[in-house]
């Protein structure tokens, strides 16, 4: 079993960085009108995944862990909603986006994971 000493071992933060490292890089591709509207919101969505899963773990409290990792799952169903929303309307193709859905896919099921295992133990 691999150790975890801090929120930078957790293979869904690593994942997580991964995918916003690609997000940032997509983005430039969206017309220069949304950039402070859509490329704002996404960046936004993005940094708000491992940013939030680095904070709820860096809390004393399972607690305030589930509450983060909740919002870094909302996140997650934020930006795929808004990548497909850049297929929608022609910014950007299938093709493109599906290494970052697939990245958010992997996410949510590891978050969701996280949660229902800190869910079931009962010890604070």
């Amino acid at each position: 079993m691999i150790k975890v000493n801090t929120y930078k071992d957790l293979i869904v933060w690593q994942k997580a960085m991964k995918m916003t490292t690609f997000l940032y890089k997509i983005i430039k591709k969206l017309p220069k009108e949304e950039t402070y509207t859509l490329s704002d919101q996404m960046r936004r969505a993005a940094i708000s995944i491992p940013s939030n899963i680095a904070e709820g773990f860096g809390r004393n409290s399972k607690k305030e862990y589930l509450q983060f990792l909740y919002i870094a799952n909302g996140s997650v169903c934020e930006l795929e909603t808004q990548l497909i929303l850049c297929v929608n309307i022609n910014y950007l193709s299938e093709a493109e986006i599906q290494p970052i859905m697939n990245l958010l896919s992997e996410i949510g099921k590891i978050i969701m994971t996280i949660t229902k295992k800190l869910n079931s133990n009962t010890s604070n």
